[in-house]
């Protein structure tokens, strides 16, 4: 996410991880790209790869940057990368700030070899563990969690055989949310939070294996998906074939997945634990119809997240659904950097309303969310300007009342408008003719029978957070 597009909407993204080992000894590098690209909704903040290659001297080369996959990465860059082992990362900070430095994968050598991790994710005794580190020598280069996670891998190897029993102790010390993908010389291993906070999945397209964030991202590179990685699993894939370890899972009542992979982060051509991204977003624009019906002639959805349950409400409630925003796509990390002051004209930069199809409507118009208000109220006034009579607002996902320490950048407190206003206020100072939350106790029927996080809507945590804010605890 850019910093304009950071500082619009007040919502931050995850960061996407993507790992290829080709057994037979090609080159990895390209498919790695392709599937940062299908990656990168969940971060544009900055980017990397790093590779191996298994037959050969085993040496890490790696290539790292600030802004988009494409940006990074040319022909050229690519063909240098040679190795049939490869680890990459698409980056949004959700701890540590915009340096190169943060940007992953994280290549770390030491006795055993070298080690190249990307981690999606936020650990909540990041602070506790790297002062532990920090007083018995640890120098840090970052100022990430992940590198914590990293010497702890590292410290972890030189006391077992194998790298994967490497990274299960630190397993064992590391609490929180993650999705990792570590190359060591001659494995690939995925790890995932006991929880399943973060999703992690398997693909496989000849004698090539592949992690992703995301399905979307398998089927991007023309390869075909396997499984989700287990939540508490790791596996590890070598010349031998795929290693399955989960003795770090937990009870299927204690898994959490995020929910708000399915209201917003995950691509709609998704498919996280079994639940489709589409077919979730659908449900929750059905369960925001029944909630909130109101008589209007047309719903239209705020682009990418909203569209989806834009359609599912227009389903339910049989009001025709429309397209009102042309979103333009070009806005990228080099737009001047707004203040406060202009976000009405950043949003008109990035969204423009359609006159044609609003004038003389009332609408009902759906997002995934209101952080701060400021968007929202623009949109809002945008459409009335454009010609529409009326617009009724539908968010799918409830407020947003607590903090996340998870990887989701949800800001503090004083920032979230929920936090201090009721909807009716909320209603008024965004100028919406009626405003529905989805209901707490109707998320469920986005992802069925799958257990899964709603802290930063009812304050339950599924373990102990810090009393303070992480996210920029190392600088």
């Amino acid at each position: 996410m850019s910093e304009f597009e950071k500082i619009s909407t007040g919502l931050g993204e995850e960061c996407g991880v993507f790992g290829a080992y080709d057994m037979e000894g090609g080159d990895v590098a390209a498919s790695v790209y392709y599937g940062l690209f299908a990656l990168q909704h969940r971060g544009q903040e900055s980017c990397g790869i790093a590779v191996t290659d298994t037959f050969g001297q085993r040496k890490v080369l790696s290539k790292k940057g600030l802004g988009h996959v494409d940006d990074v990465f040319d022909e050229e860059a690519l063909k240098e990368l040679k190795g049939n082992l490869g680890v990459g990362h698409v980056r949004y900070s959700t701890a540590g700030g915009t340096r190169v430095e943060n940007a992953q994968p994280l290549v770390i050598n030491y006795v055993k070899g070298t080690l190249a991790i990307a981690h999606n994710g936020n650990l909540v005794n990041a602070v506790e563990l790297r002062r532990e580190l920090e007083y018995t020598g640890a120098i840090f280069q970052t100022t990430i969690d992940s590198e914590v996670i990293a010497y702890h891998i590292a410290r972890e190897r030189l006391n077992v055989k194998k790298a994967e029993d490497a990274v299960k102790n630190a397993m064992k010390k590391i609490q929180g949310a993650y999705a990792l993908v570590v190359s060591s010389p001659r494995k690939m291993i995925g790890a995932r939070d006991p929880r399943g906070l973060r999703p992690l999945c398997i693909g496989k397209r000849d004698h090539t294996w592949f992690l992703a964030s995301e399905s979307c991202a398998i089927a991007a590179i023309g390869a075909e998906f396997v499984r989700d990685v287990l939540p508490g699993e790791i596996v590890s894939f070598t010349k031998d074939g795929v290693i399955s370890d989960m003795s770090m899972a937990v009870p299927s009542e204690k898994q959490t997945r995020c929910i708000f992979e399915y209201i917003y982060f995950a691509r709609t051509d998704s498919t996280l634990d079994g639940v489709n991204v589409y077919h979730s977003r659908i449900l929750a624009g059905k369960a925001l119809a029944e909630s909130y019906p109101v008589e209007a002639d047309l719903v239209v959805g705020v682009p990418d997240s909203g569209l989806v349950a834009a359609k599912g409400y227009s389903e339910h409630s049989g009001i025709p659904y429309g397209m009102a925003f042309h979103k333009n796509s070009y806005v990228g990390r080099t737009f001047i950097k707004p203040k406060q002051s202009d976000r009405e004209s950043s949003v008109k930069i990035k969204l423009n309303v359609i006159p044609e199809v609003v004038r003389g409507k009332r609408i009902v118009m759906v997002d995934d969310s209101i952080v701060r208000g400021t968007t929202c109220a623009n949109i809002i006034k945008m459409l009335k300007k454009a010609g529409a009579v009326e617009v009724h607002v539908r968010i799918s996902s409830p407020p947003f009342l607590y903090p996340c320490y998870f990887g989701t950048d949800v800001p503090s407190n004083e920032q979230l408008i929920a936090h201090s206003h009721t909807t009716e206020q909320i209603r008024e100072m965004i100028g919406a003719d009626s405003l529905g939350y989805m209901e707490v106790g109707k998320l469920k029927t986005m992802v069925g029978e799958l257990g899964y996080c709603d802290a930063c809507f009812t304050g339950h945590y599924p373990m102990k957070v810090p009393d303070h804010d992480i996210s920029h605890a190392f600088e």
